[in-house]
């Protein structure tokens, strides 16, 4: 017979942080929600796994003629489409999931009103869902590399580095936005709004040396310059400030951080008023 134990649900105030055996117990439960949210997304479309292509391929395509032809920003070494979907895969993929992570937990009303597992999850298997999108967009850099003769470098080694920043980034920030959109709606109207904002301050379409030099130290401010910067160092070999990479990196971890507190600071409200 399989030993068995008893949970003691108990009323927490202040700071607290995330159980880490807790998490550990139900880790399977964590790759189940991810799981379910890959499959859940693309249900019932007639295009399904493709949109994961589409979106960013329609974006490059789109602002290579309005930027590129149109207003005549040059990249200044690749090939600008190239430039942008570079750009555009790690953007396409922070943006979808502070959207959809911030939704999560008013998505799963019925799941978290009735059953008791660590919530967190949910946010941030809504985030790990969309990692297959990033890799479906990162294999079609590596197939446009050849078509505009462009080649990889040694800098494709930080890859892993750039994805795990951009992960927590999103992640933090879906933890933190989630908790508050229980407590105010109006979280799921303004998220997407300063998400789409957010596109134009990150040199995602234009690169760093558009950015006036007294701006530029400002940049590592915004987790996603330095993420985006270094995928496309990464990708590319474009040059990259370091400073601005482990600022954005730093700032990362911090609001990965910040929002696992905020996130259980509000839990204990959850089953009450969502």
């Amino acid at each position: 017979m399989a030993a068995t134990s008893d949970i003691l649900i108990k009323p927490r105030r202040g700071w607290q942080p995330v159980d880490l055996a807790e998490v550990i117990r139900y880790r399977e439960l964590f790759f189940f929600l991810a799981w379910r949210d890959v499959k859940i997304r693309y249900r019932q479309t007639f295009l399904g796994g493709l949109w994961a292509l589409l979106q960013p391929l329609l974006a490059m395509l789109i602002f290579s003629f309005v930027f590129h032809r149109m207003v005549g920003v040059a990249s200044g070494g690749p090939p600008y489409p190239l430039f942008v979907f570079a750009g555009l895969a790690p953007w396409t993929f922070f943006s979808n999931a502070v959207i959809q992570s911030s939704n999560s937990l008013l998505a799963s009303e019925r799941l978290v009103s009735k059953i008791y597992f660590p919530r967190v999850f949910i946010p941030v298997a809504s985030a790990a869902a969309l990692l297959p999108d990033l890799v479906v967009s990162l294999a079609v850099v590596l197939i446009l590399l050849p078509y505009y003769h462009w080649h990889l470098t040694y800098h494709f080694v930080m890859l892993p580095f750039f994805v795990l920043g951009i992960f927590l980034a999103a992640s933090g920030l879906g933890l933190t936005l989630s908790a508050c959109n229980v407590m105010f709606r109006d979280v799921k109207y303004a998220v997407p709004f300063f998400v789409q904002m957010g596109l134009f301050v990150t040199p995602v379409v234009y690169p760093l040396h558009y950015i006036p030099l007294r701006y530029r130290g400002l940049i590592g401010l915004n987790p996603m310059a330095g993420m985006v910067l270094g995928f496309q160092n990464a990708l590319l070999g474009i040059p990259s400030p370091l400073k601005a990479e482990l600022i954005s990196f730093l700032i990362s971890i911090f609001l990965f951080v910040s929002g696992l507190f905020i996130f259980r600071r509000i839990e204990r409200l959850f089953a009450d008023i969502i």
